[in-house]
């Protein structure tokens, strides 16, 4: 989807992209060899073929800096398949909904891979060194929750990779609510232990876990590691709608 992209480029919108693909052109490869067909002013077609260019070339230097900087963030995930080879996907548990009075008490991490938990009192300063190892993050309500925990406990992490924060392109595929119906929707199964667990439940096992239960511990590290392993599932099934989905908006 990223080479079917316009709308970062300087002074080119929405509009221009979707007469653009309404043309038949998707790829920027499309757009240099018939651009002379596009009833588009010369001029923003040399603005075109310019950012063309550009984004070439940034694209092949792997500058996922200048992706995550000109493109809206609502529409970083259509660079996801471009950087997924370097895509962290990510949730926190806390032990409260505001960052300004709760504190973190687990980062996963999955990189479709491994799936990693840092633990607060244990290892959680570890993820200061282990985000800037990514180039994509996948998060579901991250952009207002995650990412803000994060980068207030830690604000030496600069988050400068692209993000794709699901729960605003699933909702445009009429994918909607939280995380655990989205998950039931598209007949995403959890573990037995987990099923049913909530946010809620998530802060209940910390505290238990403060008070000496280990095995709280083991159950919410498992719930959190589901969450992350769920999201990499989720992207991997919706996005082929999201593209459709915006070509034919």
């Amino acid at each position: 989807m990223l080479t079917s992209t316009y709308i970062h480029m300087p002074r080119i919108g929405a509009t221009v992209e979707k007469k653009i693909w309404s043309n038949g052109i998707k790829t920027w490869q499309e757009f240099m060899d018939n651009h002379d067909c596009l009833l588009i002013p010369p001029s923003k077609k040399d603005m075109i073929m310019t950012g063309i260019r550009d984004s070439v070339e940034h694209l092949e230097a792997r500058d996922f800096e200048f992706f995550a900087r000109s493109l809206p963030s609502s529409e970083h995930w259509r660079a996801f398949r471009e950087f997924s080879d370097k895509v962290a996907y990510v949730d926190i548990e806390t032990t409260g909904l505001s960052p300004g009075s709760s504190s973190i008490t687990v980062v996963g991490i999955y990189d479709g891979k491994e799936a990693r938990t840092f633990v607060k009192g244990i290892d959680l300063d570890d993820i200061v060194d282990i985000f800037p190892k990514y180039e994509f993050l996948v998060t579901f309500n991250g952009a207002r929750f995650d990412l803000p925990f994060i980068k207030r406990e830690f604000p030496e992490i600069k988050f400068n990779q692209l993000h794709a924060d699901l729960m605003y392109p699933l909702r445009r595929i009429k994918l909607s609510g939280g995380l655990k119906k989205i998950e039931c929707d598209l007949c995403i199964s959890r573990a037995e232990e987990t099923v049913g667990i909530s946010g809620f439940d998530a802060v209940r096992l910390w505290h238990q876990y403060e008070s000496g239960d280990e095995e709280a511990l083991d159950l919410l590290l498992k719930y959190n590691r589901e969450d992350i392993v769920n999201l990499k599932t989720i992207i991997d099934m919706t996005l082929p709608r999201f593209i459709e989905n915006k070509f034919s908006e």
